[in-house]
């Protein structure tokens, strides 16, 4: 993917200089810090990556809905000009930003950019405390995604997925969670899951995800329409990674028995089936994973 020398957001908030510390969780290798396979797995198995406000899973866990947390922290500045990962990350978050808008534009709608926030460690949001054992994810109580970039040395090294078009589909994925926020969506599935049982709110958080792996490939679509800019290997880098976080796998990996109602994001199949539909065409209308018979 050739990335370099294209414009940025300035919708990126840096915090990594704001520490925040562990605290808890299931201590993803973040920061040189490593940890089992089996540990990530569980971490992953447990909703942790790719996920729509993970606070909603402990709440699903414990039996109830944990309430919304506005915390307070430090003022947002920009990553460094000369961070890298940075810089990369702000590249592809602006082409979500300009490809997003053309899309909602079409509709006679207006689409509102989310901000992304790098840190380590931890870190407030209006979702509660985030933590990089979470892998990245989307708040909607703040429409940031958040991310440490310490995920992508787990997605290449731990979980077998190297690419950096699969880095950019980590990004795009979360950012599909914001337009299902800007759609109306989110609020919907979240009323949903207040009159569910956990079995069926999983099946109804695997649509969710599947979903966002869909409009993730709406997205690499007209990005590549428009910018011309993958290259051969960078959409199987994207279907790799699909793979290799489906449900399935990550119990598989870990030594489990497979389990489907107790899945959350769905099989590798069905990740990877959703990624291509969006790419096929580029049409969100292609990416109904709710009225879907089969997924």
């Amino acid at each position: 993917m050739r990335w370099e020398g294209n414009e940025q957001s300035d919708n990126v908030e840096d915090r990594r200089d704001e520490g925040g510390g562990g605290g808890g969780g299931f201590g993803l290798p973040i920061g040189g810090r490593s940890v089992g396979i089996g540990t990530v797995v569980v971490a992953l198995i447990a909703g942790w990556v790719f996920g729509i406000n993970p606070l909603t899973v402990l709440g699903l866990l414990s039996g109830g809905s944990p309430a919304p947390q506005v915390q307070q922290q430090g003022p947002a500045h920009k990553p460094p000009a000369n961070d890298e990962q940075a810089a990369f990350v702000s590249t592809i978050l602006k082409n979500t930003e300009v490809v997003w808008s053309d899309i909602f534009q079409r509709s006679g709608e207006t689409y509102t950019p989310t901000r992304l926030v790098l840190f380590r460690g931890a870190t407030p949001t209006a979702c509660g405390t985030g933590q990089s054992a979470m892998g990245p994810f989307y708040c909607p109580g703040d429409k940031k995604v958040y991310i440490d970039l310490g995920f992508y040395d787990t997605l290449k090294n731990q979980l077998g997925a190297p690419g950096v078009f699969a880095q950019a589909y980590v990004i795009a994925h979360e950012v599909g969670h914001h337009v299902q926020d800007e759609l109306g969506i989110t609020a919907k599935v979240d009323q949903a899951r207040g009159r569910m049982s956990p079995t069926q709110a999983n099946a109804l958080s695997v649509r969710v995800e599947l979903q966002a792996d869909c409009f993730a490939g709406v997205w690499a679509q007209h990005s590549q329409e428009s910018k011309h800019w993958l290259d051969p290997g960078d959409i199987e880098a994207a279907m790799n990674a699909a793979q290799k976080i489906g449900d399935d796998a990550l119990q598989r990996a870990a030594g489990r028995a497979i389990v489907p109602d107790s899945f959350t994001h769905g099989t590798s199949a069905q990740r990877q089936r959703w990624f291509g539909a969006g790419y096929k065409n580029g049409s969100i209308q292609d990416c109904d994973t709710f009225g879907a018979k089969s997924l």
